[in-house]
């Protein structure tokens, strides 16, 4: 079979991933890439999918390894190609799976990166100097995103209105275009109000109206991912942060870590965050204990003691 008979497959399991599990276009594309990338890699050695064994895939990966891939590039690649093997078998198009018998590359577990709470602060102090439009609208993002721990696509993605009926409730369409609910506290409540008093000053030129929270002359009708990470990473420079430690998803991390410091439930903080499996939110926990350990060793007085002779 040639590369365009892979290329055939692939779209024949990015169809069900949509139509079956409502896979959102960023995740559709992550696959894609992944199972391109391998196509190419096999056809060069004139393997298609159709034909490929367990040991094209483990020479595959072997490869991946010898070009310095991070392990956990290479398991997520893995990971692709296991689902995709395995659509094929269940739909008939492979006798077999020659991934069931892979073993994923050993990965440590990299703690996410987080702010303390005094860096948070010292990011709303910032804002709060300024005037204008863009203070109103940069605080209401900050607050929406810090204090309900929004994936930062989900943040400019927002509908307008963003909260149905309750105005302490946001309606946040995740991962998936699976909702969930998440409580705002009053900051963030009286965030809101603050912008929708000046929303209308970023409304494109001559619209009237937009579907958006956080509208914008943009291609896609709304603030950009990007323009917002450039605009936190001057609150960054100007609250003495440096921007290389801070983006939408640390103070996503930063949310989730000070509310499980301040004694929430993790099966909370999961619904919160969008997690659809509690292991994902469990790391956070390991982001404490690490907290705990630095300050008993620092501050406890038993570990200042001097060793017994």
């Amino acid at each position: 079979m040639s590369a365009a008979a892979d290329s055939q497959l692939i779209d024949r399991f990015l169809e069900m991933l949509v139509a079956e599990r409502g896979a959102a276009a960023n995740t559709v594309d992550a696959y894609r890439r992944d199972l391109e990338h391998a196509s190419a890699q096999l056809t060069g050695k004139r393997v298609s999918f159709a034909t490929a064994t367990d040991t094209d895939l483990r020479g595959y990966l072997r490869a991946l390894h010898r070009a310095g891939m991070a392990p956990a590039t290479s398991a997520r690649r893995l990971s692709a190609l296991r689902q995709f093997f395995g659509f094929l078998h269940g739909e008939g198009l492979r006798a077999d799976n020659p991934t069931t018998v892979l073993d994923a590359p050993k990965r440590g577990r990299p703690l996410p990166k987080v702010l303390s709470e005094a860096e948070v602060e010292r990011l709303f102090e910032v804002i709060a100097k300024r005037d204008g439009p863009d203070a109103v609208r940069l605080a209401c993002l900050l607050e929406l995103l810090y204090g309900a721990g929004l994936r930062v696509s989900e943040l400019v993605g927002l509908p307008y209105p963003p909260t149905e009926g309750d105005p302490r409730l946001l309606l946040v369409r995740g991962k998936g275009d699976k909702e969930r609910v998440v409580p705002l506290h009053d900051a963030a409540i009286a965030a809101l109000r603050a912008y929708g008093a000046v929303r209308g000053h970023f409304l494109p030129k001559g619209a009237k109206t937009s579907r958006w929270l956080f509208p914008s002359r943009s291609k896609e009708g709304h603030l950009t991912r990007a323009r917002f990470h450039q605009l936190l990473d001057a609150v960054a420079i100007e609250a003495g942060i440096d921007p290389a430690r801070i983006s939408p998803h640390v103070l996503r991390h930063a949310f989730a870590t000070h509310l499980l410091a301040g004694g929430a439930d993790l099966r909370a903080v999961q619904r919160m965050l969008g997690h659809a499996d509690i292991a994902t939110t469990q790391i956070y926990t390991h982001v404490l204990e690490d907290r705990l350990r630095q300050l008993v060793t620092v501050h406890h007085p038993l570990a200042k003691a001097k060793p017994a002779r």
